[in-house]
């Protein structure tokens, strides 16, 4: 007997979901065992799919890691980007940096972003593309981002800032430097006390006022 025709949205969404499960086992896969280790057999096992299928999604292996690095940080840009869009119109700028702040820490130092910069780190000679994708979808575009956002303050009066990108440069480090190096370096990977980052992030705010307030 004929099948009955799927509607194209049905299929769109098994892609999708294919397309889902994949990264989230090369992610598991990639945090195991390392980039070198990581092999698309045991990712196309944990999704459950076949390995046709996530080359079909995925060219190589190269593609499917920096996918896994662009979703994770757009999933902590997502948690991030309601807090960031309020400053602009803020009316109490320390209250909402400190808001930002505390927030923005929270997500950084998730353990699986530490471990996953430090597995960029370990590979950027060999796959210096994969480290550039990092720095521009992560660092690079939050800075830009949030210095939108800091103009827009400055604009208002509410911030004496000539350089509003560098400002906001400041600020990411004023807020992450501490607990990020210390990951880095110490190879921690459990997270951190909640409160010790919500110091780290108030007192970053306290300075980047010290410095820009106008």
């Amino acid at each position: 007997m004929e099948q009955p025709e799927q509607e194209p949205h049905a299929v769109e969404g098994r892609s999708a979901q294919k397309r889902r499960a994949i990264l989230g086992a090369a992610r598991e896969v990639f945090l195991k065992n390392g980039y070198t280790g990581a092999s698309m057999d045991d990712i196309a096992a944990l999704a459950v799919v076949s390995k046709v299928t996530v080359y079909k999604h995925f060219a190589d292996k190269q593609r499917l890691f920096i996918a896994v690095v662009t979703s994770a940080i757009e999933e902590a840009e997502e948690s991030n980007q309601s807090l960031t869009d309020r400053l602009a119109t803020s009316v109490d700028v320390e209250k909402d940096l400190r808001n930002f702040a505390r927030q923005h820490i929270v997500l950084v130092t998730q353990p699986h972003l530490v471990q996953m910069r430090r597995m960029i780190i370990a590979e950027a000679n060999r796959f210096p593309e994969l480290a550039r994708t990092w720095h521009h979808t992560g660092p690079e575009r939050g800075h830009t981002k949030l210095a939108a956002q800091i103009e827009q303050l400055a604009r208002r009066g509410l911030l004496q800032v000539t350089d509003p990108l560098l400002a906001a440069q400041h600020l990411n480090y004023l807020i992450l430097s501490v607990p990020v190096n210390e990951a880095m370096f110490t190879g921690r990977d459990k997270p951190y006390n909640l409160r010790q980052l919500q110091h780290y992030a108030d007192e970053a705010v306290r300075v980047f006022m010290a410095a820009y307030r106008r």
